[in-house]
């Protein structure tokens, strides 16, 4: 199979690669803040959350709701701050993962990447992470 890629570059596409693969685990979990609310352990990331608080109608008090799950729409993502960080955030995961898989491409493609390629998709992938 031919590449189009030095070792440097096989290497450098097999890291991106794991790199990307972290970075939209860790956007995914709900793990970014750890805490504790009405005596319960409670955590939750850009769009995602478990054991949240939920206003229970009927009578009329707070109940924690003991699953994960993410935000009913964009704009019940708590504050603008967080929004920001979620569209940022998953911009530079699809980033990421657009460069990692056109460098593993490049493996198994020859003439797929050139240098001017090569310093393009440095550059993306820079801005990505």
């Amino acid at each position: 199979m031919a590449s189009s890629l030095t070792c440097a570059g096989v290497v450098w596409a097999f890291l991106s690669f794991l790199c990307a693969a972290a970075s939209c685990v860790g956007f995914f979990m709900p793990y970014w803040l750890l805490g504790s609310q009405l005596e319960k352990s409670v955590s939750f990331g850009t769009f995602r959350r478990c054991s949240y608080p939920v206003r229970d109608e009927t009578h009329q008090t707070t109940v924690m709701v003991e699953q994960c799950g993410r935000y009913a729409s964009f704009q019940a993502i708590p504050s603008a701050e967080w929004r920001i960080c979620t569209v940022v955030t998953g911009l530079g995961c699809g980033l990421l993962l657009l460069v990692a898989l056109t460098a593993l491409m490049g493996c198994c493609v020859s003439e797929l990447i050139s240098r001017t390629v090569g310093r393009v998709a440095g550059g993306i992938q820079f801005l990505g992470g």
